[in-house]
């Protein structure tokens, strides 16, 4: 049986290696056609369908920075801070009764805090760090 699925594998590889330079040049052309479509105002632009990234194609880091506050600048990480402050070695779930929010924001915080040096977690709980 892993013979079997090991072949398919290997046939499904090759063949994509084969479609790969006609998708490519597909997309070159579907921009081509676009770019060309915004140059001259009366053709309307023609919609596409996108497609899915390969996995050899970075995505970035998934993450929007710009503007906004800075992280861990919210009322959240202040309020979480705080409480570190008033009660080192706090786990999270004592902050989320505290704070009377649900642990899972926390989860979010709390990294967040601790990469920027502000608290360092030691066991389960949290400390402000010296």
């Amino acid at each position: 049986m892993t013979d079997f699925l090991d072949q398919k594998r290997l046939e499904i590889r090759e063949r994509l290696k084969e479609l790969k330079p006609l998708v490519d040049e597909y997309h070159r052309l579907d921009a081509a056609e676009q770019a060309l479509s915004g140059v001259n105002a009366s053709a309307a632009p023609v919609q596409t369908q996108r497609s899915r990234r390969s996995a050899g194609k970075g995505a970035g880091s998934g993450r929007r920075r710009g503007g906004g506050r800075p992280k861990g600048s919210g009322t959240r990480g202040t309020q979480a801070l705080d409480l570190v402050r008033a009660r080192p070695g706090i786990t999270i779930p004592e902050l989320a009764e505290a704070m009377e929010i649900q642990q899972n924001y926390l989860y979010r915080v709390m990294p967040d805090l601790a990469e920027q040096g502000v608290v360092v977690k030691s066991g389960r709980g949290w400390h402000v760090k010296e």
